[in-house]
């Protein structure tokens, strides 16, 4: 007797079943990858945009028209100095600033004596700066110039004789000590002049903070942040600030990579009687600056008495009535 066996199952799946799935799964993965491409494209664009019209906002609306380029910066001590002195100081700058486009800045040392916990006055410089940089925000210079310093030769352009990147570079003192005469740490010698944020010059002993140079900007607020710590006020360095000064630019290199230094009578030529003035740094006739060193802390010194034969000389060659 036979029995019907059950019928069996065939080892072979219809030829349809694989070619279906098959086309379904690389329908799935073309479709996946069509759909991050797009993600991906969309984003790009996204971004593009937001970088185009923040640098064309940047170009048309943060810059507000007029603004000037060069700030001057100066902190006048109400205290310490007559007013026909302050007069004289903020005359020689407003002539300048006009004759250049330029803005001046006036800081009243008062407003910042809060700050120093008994530091020398002379500390006042750096957050006079920074007060500057608030109220002149879309400005590119800001140039600090010590109160006991005359521009003697106005018709000088700070941008053309000192920040254009060409000049710059053909006046950058390369190698050589940061702190005369023998820092070890010296000043970089491939630096270019795009790279400089701030540019100082040198005197016999230091370097010197009664003249300056800085550029707007995160590294200026920085630099300004690091000089003014209150550890440096309160060290109780033997020339405050300048002292501080000192030892930042050589034992930072972040404030040394943005550093130029330049022959000291480009923009800060001492008076002949300034005790640190030497044959290369000394005043000459033609010169941009005269810088009466150290006149408000040598007992022998008057800053006054001082300045007034060159206030007086300044107004006769520029056409300006002494006061």
């Amino acid at each position: 007797m036979q029995f019907a066996l059950p019928p069996r199952k065939s080892s072979h799946t219809p030829p349809y079943a694989p070619r279906s799935s098959r086309f379904s799964l690389q329908r799935r993965r073309q479709l996946k990858t069509i759909a991050l491409a797009g993600f991906a494209f969309v984003s790009i664009l996204f971004i593009l945009s937001r970088i185009f019209s923040s640098s064309s906002g940047r170009a048309t609306s943060a810059v507000p028209s007029g603004t000037p380029n060069v700030v001057l910066v100066t902190a006048l001590d109400h205290e310490l100095l007559s007013d026909s002195y302050i007069q004289k100081i903020k005359r020689n700058r407003e002539d300048y600033a006009a004759r250049h486009g330029y803005a001046t800045f006036f800081a009243n040392t008062q407003d910042y004596l809060y700050a120093l916990n008994n530091a020398p006055r002379s500390w006042t410089t750096v957050p006079a700066v920074r007060h500057a940089m608030t109220t002149y925000p879309h400005s590119t210079y800001f140039f600090y110039l010590s109160p006991h310093a005359l521009i003697m030769n106005p018709r000088i352009s700070l941008t053309s004789h000192v920040m254009d990147n060409k000049r710059l570079e053909s006046l950058m003192l390369k190698d050589i000590p940061v702190v005369p005469p023998d820092s070890v740490i010296k000043t970089f010698s491939h630096l270019k002049g795009n790279d400089v944020e701030l540019v100082l010059s040198q005197d016999a002993e230091d370097l010197s903070s009664g003249s300056f140079i800085i550029k707007q900007g995160d590294w200026a607020r920085f630099f300004l942040d690091v000089w003014f710590d209150p550890l440096y006020r309160s060290y109780n360095f033997a020339k405050a600030e300048k002292h501080a000064l000192d030892h930042i630019v050589q034992w930072h290199p972040t404030i040394l990579t943005k550093l130029a230094l330049v022959p000291q009578r480009i923009f800060n030529s001492y008076s002949p009687g300034s005790p640190a003035s030497t044959s290369n740094s000394t005043y000459q006739e033609g010169d941009f600056v005269i810088h009466f060193a150290a006149c408000d802390n040598d007992i022998t010194l008057n800053c006054e008495q001082e300045m007034l034969p060159y206030y007086n000389k300044w107004h006769e060659s520029y056409g300006q009535k002494a006061a």
